[in-house]
């Protein structure tokens, strides 16, 4: 109740003096008679409910698609991994130690592209942007990926416009070096490189939902219409409620009000909102999920994630 009430305070403040004024403008002083037929409220709340309600399955539907590909991410990071460890393997008599160093880069490296998609989907992008100041927000730096770079990989990553895909540019090329060296057969390098573009088309699916909101009309709209629905509502009860037009014109119009917020801010999943997809969660799990993969100790297991006031990011 406390976010609902952070977000909308003004809306129902905006309700309360309304209803307040025409109750005194209606009762007490007896200036302004509103005598509108509530079959007219009616109709427009049926309308209203409609319309919200097919907002926010839609809104929902995005939101969902959101989770559903990030589970794919991270049953395909497993799978990558499987893939790294048990393909890419040195001729015998050859040292295992060059292969065994660059199996291990390309895991690091793809912890870096899982956390660097989370950073490059949370930023602001200027449609988005509000006046509201978010309640909770995860930090939103690439610097969580720089334990899984070289340095100079991590310098020149950060300067990229697209820095997921550099970083799947990169996989691509050392899958080519063990190919060259002799590290991978045909078929074993193809069915890696199809997996490689398994994580293209999770970061393509993740853009276009970020980069394509629903119609803003949708937005607009369903704002105007609550606005329009819950300025009426007073002015339909004061003649058989009196006073008691204040609070139910409140809770009604709060039930509107909360209806459009949570559609409003459910549809779109990777906006570092409360309402996220748990990106940052998922990613300490895909790395927990990898490091045990690659047969390395608990300790170095990276820290549980903890949930803030039932919030997951």
């Amino acid at each position: 109740m406390s976010l609902l009430l952070h977000y909308m305070w003004k809306q129902l403040l905006y309700y309360v003096i309304l209803s307040t004024l025409i109750f005194l403008l209606h009762d007490i002083y007896d200036i302004v008679y509103f005598a509108i037929p509530s079959y007219t409220i009616a109709a427009l709340g049926t309308a209203l409910a409609i319309f919200l309600g097919f907002k926010n399955t839609h809104a929902y539907e995005r939101w969902w698609e959101a989770r559903k590909i990030w589970g794919l991410m991270v049953n395909y990071s497993r799978a990558w991994t499987r893939q790294v460890t048990t393909m890419i393997i040195p001729p015998d008599g050859e040292n295992p130690g060059e292969v065994e160093k660059l199996q291990e880069a390309m895991v690091y490296r793809h912890l870096a592209f899982v956390n660097s998609l989370r950073v490059f989907l949370r930023r602001k992008l200027a449609y988005n942007e509000t006046a509201v100041t978010e309640l909770y927000e995860d930090e939103n730096t690439y610097k969580d990926t720089k334990s899984f770079l070289s340095i100079e990989e991590y310098q020149e990553m950060v300067i990229k416009d697209n820095p997921p895909n550099y970083l799947l540019q990169k996989q691509g090329e050392d899958l080519k070096m063990a190919f060259q060296k002799g590290w991978l057969s045909d078929y074993r390098f193809v069915k890696m490189e199809e997996t490689l573009v398994d994580f293209n088309d999770i970061q393509g699916m993740s853009e276009r939902i970020k980069n394509t909101p629903l119609p803003r009309q949708y937005t607009y709209l369903s704002r105007v219409f609550v606005l329009i629905h819950c300025t009426l509502l007073p002015m339909v009860f004061i003649s058989d409620l009196g006073w008691k037009t204040i609070p139910v014109s409140l809770v009604v119009s709060f039930v509107f009000s909360a209806l459009d917020l949570i559609g409003e801010r459910t549809e779109d999943p990777f906006e570092n909102r409360l309402e996220d997809t748990p990106m940052t969660s998922l990613s300490l799990t895909i790395e927990t999920n990898l490091r045990e993969q690659l047969k390395e100790t608990k300790r170095n297991f990276p820290a549980k994630y903890k949930v803030e006031d039932g919030i997951v990011f």
